[in-house]
């Protein structure tokens, strides 16, 4: 899929979309609260029904994105929906509790279908923050989550053999020969010749480097719900959950899982959380950005404009988003090359509503 073409450098950013829920101390008219990236509106019922129901907020946000796990949200979150150049499924998740700053996530997780409920079970049970690959796969099912089970689905198989057939395009390759095929890839600024003996041997490719075909992220591939509840104690969390981007390159991790890229939460200040293209937003930390931003006195409509405007200052032409959430529950979004939305769900609602945050031109 394709990252649309941005009418020059100018940024194409943020904000069209805040609301206040509540100043001064913590009560009951504010909180619970549940915040998502996107219109996931089943998980964000269900942590509602958690937390308001007297749930914590780290195991209401689990609830939460393990209903999107199972619904497959969009495609981009649980099994199937995002083979890598394989065709093979795998999970990135996170969770991180605002109160003791603990984390626990997962990357790369193969054959468990339940990444939201891994990473947890990582904060609960180990002293580590990340376990990635076959072995966080050993570890969750040695905790208790079922497996081994093979993440692919039939519509998943069938993405990927078409997209065999379309000669392996798009991907995430650069600079590397064939530009227009499915591999074996090999660098492109060294050109293999056979010697005398057959031998093949390399030397530098005096045509340089070949650019990236590499346009994957759009509206319809933006991969993760991250979502952040506040419980009736006025605790904060967040969680995300990702199948990762579409066609990815195996063993690639992305912001999922990477604590202050993806989502970030203390309880003195607020959260954050993002969706959007991880391999370029995780080199800034929005999610930390931001709430070192509020921390520092920023409201979150600004914190949430300023980590934006970061990453588009450098890279004009990424798209993501990100929603901040104050601890007194005033939340505000930012995106850039798209049009954002999210999920919201408190007290003064009868159900979740949604925040639509249209990009705009200019500086904040």
């Amino acid at each position: 899929m394709a990252i649309r073409d941005l009418a020059g450098s100018t940024l194409l950013m943020l904000f069209l979309a805040t609301t206040a829920l509540g100043d001064g101390d913590k009560n009951s008219e504010q909180f619970p609260l549940v915040v998502s990236t996107w219109p996931f509106f089943e998980a964000v019922r269900v942590a509602w029904r958690a937390v308001e129901n007297g749930a914590s907020a780290v195991d209401a946000l689990v609830e939460g994105c393990s209903a999107c796990e199972e619904l497959g949200c969009d495609g981009t979150v649980g099994p199937g929906g995002s083979p890598d150049e394989n065709g093979e499924t795998t999970l990135d998740a996170l969770v991180m509790d605002g109160t003791t700053m603990e984390v626990g996530a997962v990357a790369a997780m193969r054959y468990v279908p339940n990444g939201i409920k891994a990473a947890k079970l990582v904060m609960k049970h180990t002293k580590h923050t990340l376990l990635v690959g076959e072995q966080a796969s050993v570890f969750a099912i040695s905790m208790g989550l079922p497996g081994p089970t093979n993440l692919s689905t039939s519509e998943s198989v069938m993405k990927w053999a078409k997209w065999k057939e379309n000669s392996c395009q798009p991907n995430f390759r650069k600079n590397v020969i064939p530009v227009n095929g499915c591999g074996p890839y090999r660098r492109s600024d060294v050109t293999p010749l056979i010697a005398e003996d057959g031998e093949e041997t390399q030397k530098l490719n005096l045509l340089g480097a070949l650019k990236s075909n590499l346009k994957c992220i759009d509206y319809n591939n933006h991969d993760t719900i991250s979502m952040a509840v506040i419980d009736k104690a006025g605790h904060i969390a967040v969680g995300t959950s990702t199948n990762g981007a579409t066609f990815k390159i195996p063993g690639r991790v992305g912001d999922g899982p990477i604590a202050g890229s993806s989502a970030y939460a203390d309880d003195e200040v607020g959260a954050c959380g993002a969706t959007g293209d991880g391999d370029i937003m995780m080199r800034f930390l929005p999610c930390y950005q931001v709430v070192e931003s509020m921390r520092r006195g920023m409201n979150p409509h600004s914190a949430a404009v300023d980590a934006i405007a970061r990453i588009a200052r450098k890279y004009p032409d990424f798209v993501g988003a990100v929603v901040a959430v104050s601890k007194e529950g005033v939340h505000a979004g930012a995106c850039h090359g798209w049009t954002f939305q999210y999920s919201v769900r408190s007290p003064g609602m009868k159900d979740v509503e949604l925040f639509s945050v249209l990009p705009q031109h200019g500086d904040p």
